[in-house]
């Protein structure tokens, strides 16, 4: 198995360095269970074996290819998420990388029943929503970038979420084809689990004395009655919510619009650094990404 034109061992070592939890895949037949080896025949347990490794290779690719897709595809990029939808992560990936015409991937979207949501968007001509989907995604095609932003989140201890996790914001489901293909995040995994119950706080950047001391009281309130507060980080409104949470002891998740190992703005380093060790910081961008204007729009919708 190959992705990105990658040896398999390098995908597994890469996926399993962003995890939440180590990964012990199996890289050859000694690792097999050998409780499954005493009960088949020589070539049975290989067979086992060689399986077992499949299936965990495949789980690498996973990984690696969502990791890739949070690089290629802008968050939000409903194209993205029907072809990952449609194809699975590592097949949609596959297909960009080997030049598959915007009508071959139509044609497997369209069979894959994928296409019911696709008109439910208002995306009558799959074809051409696809074409442009391409046009955005392959010049930003590079394994050295992958490579580079997993090695990065590696060092700053910074983790790749997938739908489907236990740790998984149920709540972006709701964005449908939108939703993200995975989330890069710091912090507790209790941070994590308190979204299901959680307010976002967002404002003004230049917000009078008045409104940050509401949004201070709003905070604190929420928080004595066990609520997590969400913002952005940002200066002004967002930036009392989170300071108040933390003071009330309560858990705060902050959504950057860049990447998680980039603390933007530079004044609310020291407050993201409170932020990562009592709760969470999460981005749907891979680390060594830059916070750009459309983004932050994105992180607080």
């Amino acid at each position: 198995m190959t992705i990105f034109g990658l040896a398999e061992a390098t995908v597994i070592e890469l996926a399993g360095a962003v995890r939440s939890s180590p990964m012990s895949w199996p890289t050859a037949a000694t690792d097999a269970p050998t409780d499954a080896a005493a009960h088949v025949p020589e070539d049975g347990a290989a067979q086992a074996a060689a399986a077992h490794a499949v299936a965990d290779a495949t789980e690498a690719a996973d990984v690696f290819a969502r990791a890739a897709w949070t690089g290629i595809a802008e968050p939000g990029d409903g194209a993205a998420g029907l072809l990952v939808q449609a194809l699975g992560a590592a097949p949609a990936l596959t297909a960009v990388l080997d030049l598959w015409t915007p009508a071959r991937l139509a044609a497997v979207v369209a069979e894959s029943g994928a296409v019911d949501e696709a008109r439910a968007e208002g995306a009558d001509d799959l074809a051409a929503l696809l074409d442009q989907g391409l046009q955005r995604w392959r010049p930003r095609l590079s394994s050295g970038e992958v490579i580079r932003s997993l090695h990065q989140a590696a060092r700053a201890s910074t983790r790749l979420l997938l739908p489907g996790d236990v740790l998984w914001p149920v709540g972006v489901d709701d964005l449908g084809l939108h939703a993200p293909l995975a989330l890069w995040w710091r912090g507790i995994p209790g941070a994590l689990l308190a979204l299901s119950n959680s307010i976002a706080l967002v404002g003004a950047r230049a917000a009078s004395g008045y409104g940050e001391h509401v949004a201070m009281e709003a905070s604190a309130g929420l928080v004595d009655r066990g609520f997590a507060i969400v913002s952005g980080a940002a200066y002004g409104i967002d930036g009392m919510a989170h300071r108040a949470a933390l003071a009330s002891s309560g858990v705060t998740v902050a959504f950057l619009a860049g990447g998680a190992d980039r603390y933007y703005p530079s004044g609310h380093d020291e407050l993201l650094g409170r932020i990562a060790t009592q709760g969470a910081v999460i981005s749907e961008l891979p680390c060594g990404s830059a916070p750009t204007k459309w983004r932050f729009l994105q992180g607080k919708s």
